[in-house]
Order: structure tokens, then sequence, then C-alpha cells
């Protein structure tokens, strides 16, 4: 994989992402489906009290840049997850704003023996209470 750092065209495609991410109902559409797994939109609604059209906008945002896929089921619309690359992030995200696992973010990540530090986490970055 190209560094970010080497490729320009990469680092924009990755800025685009990271903009798809930074809405808040947005993150809770995708915490949500992470959590729960696949929701009918009136779930989703529900769980989240985003409330229509605002959610309707969002979850085609999160089709439009592949984050989420659907499936159909008469009337019903249901999404989820789409690949184990947007549930990384969400994950990651999780881990650094709220309260999230940080168990899932080590793969890919290179683990460093000290015993302070915790695999997944940047090492400027302190966890505390661990």
């Amino acid at each position: 994989m190209t560094p970010l750092h080497a490729a320009r065209e990469r680092a924009e495609e990755a800025a685009e992402k990271l903009r798809i991410y930074a809405q808040p109902q947005r993150l809770m559409i995708l915490s949500l489906l992470l959590e729960q797994g696949e929701q009918s939109v009136s779930m989703i609604d529900e769980a989240t009290g985003i409330g229509q059209p605002a959610l309707s906008q969002q979850l085609a945002e999160l089709r439009k840049a592949s984050l989420v896929t659907t499936r159909r089921q008469a009337r019903q619309v249901y999404y989820s997850i789409a690949d184990s690359g947007t549930e990384l992030c969400v994950r990651g995200i999780e881990a650094v704003f709220g309260a999230g696992d940080l168990s899932g973010l080590s793969s890919g990540v290179a683990h460093d023996e000290r015993s302070d530090l915790v695999p997944g986490v940047a090492h400027f970055a302190r966890v505390v209470g661990r």
C-alpha cells in the first residue's frame, strides 16, 4: 500500500472519506450498524432519533460513499456496514473519541512490546486506566 505522503491522489481520497465520517448523524448511524448489525430504516430512526428527512439524506450519503450496503425485503430497506475497512474506521473513531474497545484495532498495526503502549493506538497517545 502506498503511504499517503507519497501519493496526493490517495491522500485526497482519504480526506474525502474522512469528510463523510465527520458528520454526527452519519457517525451515529455507522456506530449503530457496527454494534447492532443490519437494521431497517425505521429501526435506525428509532435508535438514533435522527428523524426524516435528515435520516434519508444521511443514508444516501453513506450509500454514495460505499460505507453501507442495502438489502430490500418487500417495502423495507435494510442497511449494514459495507466492509471490514469501514468497520475498522468506525471502531477507530469510537476508540479515540468514545468508550470503544481497542482490541479490534490491532489488525495491520505493528505492536510495540513496551507495556505502556496499546496496539492500535498512536504512540503519542497514552491510554488511561489500563
